[in-house]
């Protein structure tokens, strides 16, 4: 195996969405040779056709063994990794072979499962790493991103959405929330940051609707904003909150003003088109530092 001083080979562990391809250009362009290795049900088309392998997200004992005939490496994990969709399910025989581990693994939230896959690749003799250290661009730093500027009212409502999320941190509940004032509408679950906006979305179609039946009005809405960020005391290199043209699109739907990112630990992926898309939906999007008290004391 190589020694601690000796450059790895780099291995793209890709799952789903556009984040995986976004890091296999980046090290193409820094010169870095890299082996893809695709998770079936996960990655997309184009990245399952470059890689060098294929294998079932389940199938833990051949990805070791594949990991094994390249060697040390220095592995990054991209995309959606964390959950098996259906069509990655559908390996029994992958399933069966590794039960007991995966027992183990899926049985706890996500973040147990993350330390637990790196612990695993750590222990291979494998050295993992952020997408961002790969793709450095991908990490903004504080400062506007998109949209128009931020408005004076939205600021104690992006503070109270952070606030919020810090104190959720230690529950493993989700890395997004969307509130409106001081009040939070809604957080994100398992389901991820797409389906919360979509819960959104469906509570003002039901307040949309008791006006309609003369039912009780309510109050002047205020400022809504997504609010994202990592949770405290995770590890920066998987599974840091991730924004993208699409997340516009989604808060847009869900009657979002803005969003907020926590800057330096929020992954944004095409960043051209999710500014040109919040320009296009009149949306803010801003990188803040998250604030350190709570701004309701």
């Amino acid at each position: 195996m190589s020694g601690e001083g000796e450059a790895r080979p780099l291995v793209l562990v890709a799952g789903a969405g556009a984040l995986p391809r976004i890091v296999a250009e980046a090290a193409l362009a820094a010169g870095r040779p890299t082996r893809i290795l695709a998770l079936r049900g996960f990655a997309e088309a184009d990245l399952r056709a470059r890689a060098e392998r294929v294998v079932d997200v389940l199938d833990v004992a051949t990805i070791l063994d594949q990991l094994r005939a390249w060697g040390a490496c220095e592995i990054v994990l991209a995309g959606g990794v964390s959950r098996p969709s259906p069509a990655a399910l559908a390996s029994g025989v992958a399933a069966w072979r590794n039960r007991r581990e995966l027992a183990e693994i899926f049985g706890r939230g996500d973040d147990h499962l993350l330390r637990a896959v790196i612990r695993l690749l750590e222990d291979e003799g494998h050295r993992v790493l952020g997408a961002h250290e790969v793709a450095p661009a991908l990490l903004p730093a504080a400062g506007p991103i998109g949209g128009p500027s931020v408005p004076p009212e939205a600021r104690a409502t992006m503070a109270v959405g952070f606030a919020c999320l810090a104190a959720l941190s230690p529950f493993d509940i989700g890395q997004a929330l969307v509130v409106e004032n001081a009040r939070i509408l809604a957080v994100e679950g398992p389901e991820g940051t797409d389906r919360m906006l979509a819960r959104v979305a469906d509570l003002d179609r039901g307040r949309g609707f008791m006006r309609l039946l003369g039912g009780a009005q309510t109050k002047a809405e205020g400022v809504r904003v997504l609010v994202k960020g990592a949770k405290a005391g995770q590890d920066p290199r998987v599974d840091l909150a991730t924004v993208g043209p699409r997340t516009v699109a989604r808060a847009a739907e869900a009657g979002c003003r803005g969003i907020a990112i926590a800057a330096g630990a929020t992954l944004v992926v095409d960043r051209p088109s999710m500014a040109a898309e919040a320009d296009r939906l009149g949306i803010f999007v801003v990188a803040c530092d998250p604030p350190r008290e709570d701004p309701r004391a």
